[in-house]
């Protein structure tokens, strides 16, 4: 890492965080795969490491979770054909996101299988950040009750929003999920204001990283080969997100709004990290 200068490394960052895949940035910037690789993963690991520590006694009131997929190495169906079914870091991969409906702020994901030990551990990792009680809403996945129990206790105000669809639009359609034609709302725990009830904003999150993380692209050859910087991608995703993108709507970074910086960041300021983390 040291024979990159700041302003190749601040290059190669900004080619990533703008949804360029690793070969992409390689001919952007001239740099060599494996230093492009291994700048991901230290400033990736550098990045989250910040947001833990960052990330604490937050002011949030309303929050949506939901998760997307992606893979490694190979999809699920592929991976039990060739006897890597089970396999930790290989086959899909889901993202647990959670992101605050006022600041927009994204105080925690984690990376894992769509069921209740995962769903689990996501929300004990969320449920400290916060300051006080909040309203949280997630999409239908049952495993959210029981991880929202035992992470919040009664301390929360807690609903899902599951969406009804309907049939399949058949061969002709493949590509594009079924039409969402209408919805239900199931309260668990609490008093959920009824108009604050919504995944719209984790949603459209999904969205943002789809379009931001080239590993993200869909019906495409573009994957993560290790999980390991699949998770630092998203670490890096994160931070950009969170410290230096200005958000349209609010017209400065989520945690400019969220309190948790005064300032708004740039990617110099983020591959700074590596030197701090250095000393």
């Amino acid at each position: 890492m040291n024979i990159l200068t700041e302003e190749k490394r601040v290059a190669v960052v900004a080619a990533l965080v703008e949804g360029n895949s690793i070969r992409a940035t390689v001919r952007m910037t001239g740099v060599a795969k494996k230093t492009v690789l291994k700048l991901l993963v230290d400033l990736g690991n550098a990045c989250k490491e910040y947001q833990d520590k960052a990330f604490q006694n937050l002011q949030c009131k309303v929050l949506q979770v939901d998760e997307i997929w992606s893979f490694v190495g190979m999809k699920e169906k592929t991976a039990a054909r060739h006897y890597f079914h089970g396999r930790i870091g290989v086959g899909d991969a889901w993202t647990f996101t959670a992101i605050d409906a006022e600041s927009k702020l994204v105080p925690h994901w984690h990376v894992g299988q769509r069921d209740a030990k995962n769903a689990t551990t996501f929300i004990k990792g969320l449920a400290p950040r916060l300051a006080h009680r909040v309203q949280l809403t997630s999409d239908g996945l049952k495993a959210y009750i029981t991880a929202v129990d035992k992470a919040f206790g009664n301390d929360i105000d807690f609903s899902q929003l599951v969406k009804i669809y309907g049939p399949s639009l058949g061969p002709n359609g493949k590509y594009s999920p079924s039409e969402c034609v209408g919805t239900t709302v199931e309260k668990y725990k609490g008093k959920p204001k009824e108009g604050l009830i919504s995944t719209s904003f984790v949603e459209r999150q999904n969205l943002t990283m789809r379009m931001s993380m080239r590993r993200f692209t869909r019906l495409t050859n573009a994957f993560s080969k290790k999980i390991e910087n699949l998770e630092c991608a998203i670490a890096l995703h994160f931070m950009y997100y969170n410290f230096v993108r200005i958000h349209q709507t609010l017209r400065c970074s989520p945690a400019m709004r969220a309190g948790i910086t005064d300032r708004l960041w740039s990617i110099k300021d983020i591959v700074g990290l590596l030197d701090a983390k250095s000393k």
